[in-house]
C-alpha cells in the first residue's frame, strides 16, 4: 500500500508495467488515498536508492496518464537508455519510489463554450489522456477535440484506447494523423502527415474559437505555436509544454 511520507511528498508502491507502444511504457502505482490532482498535472519521481544515478539524478517529472476518477496512478514514458530509465525498468513489483507534487497549470479551461483541441506528440499524449478519460467518466459535456501525431501505429501509446473514448462521450472527437504510416505493419485508415493548419481546418468548424494545448516535443512544440500564430489564434488562447527526453 501506499503511504503518505509527510507533507513534502508520498511513498507509492510499484505495482505493474506494460508496454503501451513500441519503446514506450506505463508504470502504475498504488494511489495514496489523500492524493488529489487535476487532470494534465505532473508529478516529481524519485528513486530512493537506485543501483546506477547519472548527472541527472535521481528525481524526473512525468506528467500523470491517469485520471482522477481511475483506482491507480500512471505515468508512461519512452524507453531511453539513462541511468533512471534502466533502473525504473528493473526494480521489482512492490518497490517504492518517492512521489511529489501535484504540479502544473497545463489543465482544462472552466469555459464550456469554447471547445478544447489538443495537439500531441508522441509520448505527450500522457496530460490528455487523462483529461479526456476524466470526461468520459465524468460524462463532461465540454467539446473536445484531440489531434495525435506519431510516426507509425506501432508508436502511438493508447491509440486504440483514445479512438475508443468517441464511443463513450459523444463530445469528444479524435483525429489521429501518422507521419511515416508506408513503415507500419499495421493498417492505418485515418489522416496522414504532420498536423498543421489545413489538418485543424478540415476538423475544426471555426480554428479561432478553442481553447488549444499542445505538448509533445520541443522542436513540434515550437513548430505548432508558430502555425496557431499564423492562423491568427491568440497567444492568450494557447497552451504549451515541452516533453523534453530523459
Amino acid at each position: 500500500m501506499s503511504e503518505a511520507a509527510g507533507e513534502s511528498g508520498y511513498s507509492v508502491t510499484l505495482t505493474e508495467r506494460r508496454l503501451v507502444a513500441e519503446g514506450t511504457m506505463a508504470f502504475y502505482f498504488d494511489k495514496p488515498t489523500q492524493f488529489a490532482f487535476t487532470p494534465g498535472q505532473f508529478v516529481d519521481l524519485t528513486l530512493p536508492q537506485p543501483s546506477e544515478t547519472d548527472a541527472a539524478g535521481n528525481t524526473r517529472a512525468f506528467s500523470i496518464a491517469s485520471a482522477p476518477q481511475e483506482s491507480i496512478l500512471m505515468v508512461a514514458t519512452r524507453l531511453r537508455d539513462t541511468a533512471f530509465k534502466r533502473e525504473l525498468q528493473r526494480m521489482p513489483l512492490g518497490s517504492t519510489v518517492r512521489m511529489e507534487g501535484p504540479f502544473g497549470k497545463l489543465v482544462l479551461h472552466a469555459d464550456q463554450t469554447r471547445p478544447a483541441v489538443f495537439l500531441a506528440g508522441g509520448i505527450g499524449i500522457t496530460p490528455f489522456r487523462s483529461m479526456v478519460v476524466q470526461a468520459a467518466m465524468q460524462r463532461s459535456s465540454h467539446p473536445m477535440v484531440l489531434f495525435y501525431s506519431n510516426r507509425r501505429p506501432e508508436d502511438a501509446p493508447f491509440l486504440e484506447e483514445l479512438q475508443a473514448l468517441q464511443d463513450k462521450n459523444p463530445h469528444y472527437r479524435f483525429v489521429g494523423t501518422m507521419t511515416e504510416p508506408e513503415k507500419s505493419s499495421r493498417p492505418w485508415q485515418g489522416e496522414t502527415g504532420y498536423i498543421n493548419a489545413a489538418l485543424l481546418s478540415k476538423h475544426l468548424v471555426n480554428v479561432e474559437k478553442p481553447i488549444y494545448y499542445v505538448v509533445g516535443p520541443p522542436g513540434m512544440v515550437t513548430a505548432l505555436r508558430a502555425m496557431l500564430k499564423e492562423a491568427r489564434i491568440e497567444d492568450s488562447d494557447v497552451r504549451t509544454e515541452k516533453f523534453a527526453g530523459y
